[in-house]
């Protein structure tokens, strides 16, 4: 076990040093200090606050009682889905007004929410910034914006006994692997549509589409941000021939969230999945999985010339800069992200943490189960942008994913899908 905590170690340094390759800017002191802020909190004896954030980050009635029992800061918990929060948050402060108090922010959206000036910095010590090395995603210039309270990068998750029923025995290793499996699995009838995959209008559609470059094709971006068509081209043409050709993917996904997309699995319903790594906790948890013990973790599968590739999309919490109590709101970040906060989150909910010292006492006491997959696949993080998260990268997935939807959808060929994304992308490029 202490090999295994020494190469979580490094693992999660050479992590933060390529997080550091898609972050928005240097680590670094930020320059105000929350709790010197707060309008109202000096004059109300008992805050209340509002956190906006999607369902796999709500604590628990009891974490929130234990929370307001040490801090005497009431909460209200606002549950959105994921890709409706981004909306809220814009929306409210074109008004200057504040969605809530502590909002999730992703590390897509750094680059525009920093330029908007929509958040609040947050003040960390060099000691904690060290601890939380994922905090680099959320640096714009010198100033945090969001804790991240969630490891992410995208790992591979297969029904083992699906997969047994038409002879393979070991986990795929590509994705040729993969579509020869799953077409198998459907002639069966084992399930109708062994492939879950997000393809509907949303975020979860362009990050599709990235991994899918990525893992199956290469680089999607060349160094002067023009796209590399061979490989986008490839990618689009493998998920147009899984939807539409060989019908692996369920008709019903081109309007279904991305984490209703995943339930799938965790159902019994759908025999492979790339997605978060929280599910890692998550597929043989009896509270979120129907198929306990015949779900794995597994590489994401490659080709002939790439072993597996992933990259990494860590979530945060960040303070509205509207919001009347950033002093309270930074308590409750910090309690949020403690080591023993995170760690109950990952017995709660599978969210992998992202503290160091919460991941080592997780795996040190054997509860991550799978953990030598997520170190493994952790060693292939890269970088999906050469020159870092642009603050237009909205406006480009915006593009992204509707063309990979009406692709699906048939409304449109893949050559248009490619072209209407190169145009879209030439034009921020050109504009920026």
């Amino acid at each position: 076990m202490k090999t295994i905590l020494k190469k979580i170690v490094s693992v999660t340094s050479v992590a933060a040093m390529i997080l550091s390759m898609v972050a928005c800017g240097t680590t670094g002191e930020s320059s105000l200090s929350t709790s010197q802020t707060s309008d109202k909190s000096t004059s109300t004896e008992n805050p209340q606050i509002t956190v906006m954030v999607p369902p796999w980050a709500e604590p628990s009635p009891e974490l929130l009682e234990e929370f307001t029992a040490t801090h005497h800061i009431q909460v209200e918990m606002n549950i959105v889905g994921w890709d409706e929060i981004k909306n809220k948050v814009s929306m409210a402060a074109v008004g200057n007004k504040a969605a809530a108090d502590v909002v999730e922010i992703d590390w897509s959206w750094v680059g525009e929410f920093g330029a908007a000036d929509w958040l609040e910095p947050i003040q960390m010590t060099q000691e904690e910034k060290d601890g939380i090395p994922t905090v680099s995603s959320f640096m714009y210039g010198d100033a945090i914006l969001a804790v991240p309270y969630i490891n992410d990068f995208r790992l591979a998750y297969y029904n083992m006994e699906h997969f047994k029923e038409v002879g393979i025995e070991e986990a795929p290793e590509t994705w040729e692997d993969v579509i020869e499996g799953a077409k198998e699995i459907k002639e069966k009838d084992i399930v109708e549509y062994p492939i879950a995959m997000a393809v509907s209008a949303g975020e979860a559609a362009t990050t599709t589409l990235l991994w899918m470059t990525l893992s199956s094709e290469g680089e999607m971006f060349n160094e002067d941000f023009t796209m590399n068509k061979e490989n986008v081209m490839g990618a689009l043409t493998t998920i147009n021939q899984l939807a539409n050709e060989d019908m692996l993917i369920d008709p019903a996904n081109q309007t279904m969230k991305d984490i209703e997309v995943y339930g799938k699995l965790t159902a019994g319903d759908a025999s492979f999945m790339v997605g978060p790594t929280h599910f890692i906790g998550k597929i043989n948890n009896p509270e979120f999985s129907t198929v306990v013990g015949e779900l794995s973790a597994a590489l994401v599968p490659g080709t002939e010339d790439i072993k597996t590739a992933t990259f990494a999309l860590p979530e945060g919490l960040g303070i509205s800069k509207y919001s009347q109590y950033k002093a309270e709101s930074k308590i409750f970040i910090d309690w949020y992200t403690s080591p023993e906060v995170q760690t109950t989150l990952y017995k709660d909910q599978g969210n992998v943490p992202t503290r160091t010292v919460a991941l080592e006492d997780l795996i040190d006491e054997e509860l991550i189960i799978g953990g030598d997959v997520l170190i493994a696949q952790s060693e292939h993080i890269s970088a999906p942008f050469p020159q870092g998260i642009p603050y237009w990268y909205s406006e480009m997935s915006n593009t992204f994913y509707n063309s990979v939807s009406q692709m699906v959808a048939g409304a449109i060929t893949i050559e248009e899908a490619y072209t209407n994304m190169e145009t879209t992308l030439a034009e921020l490029v050109a504009n920026a």
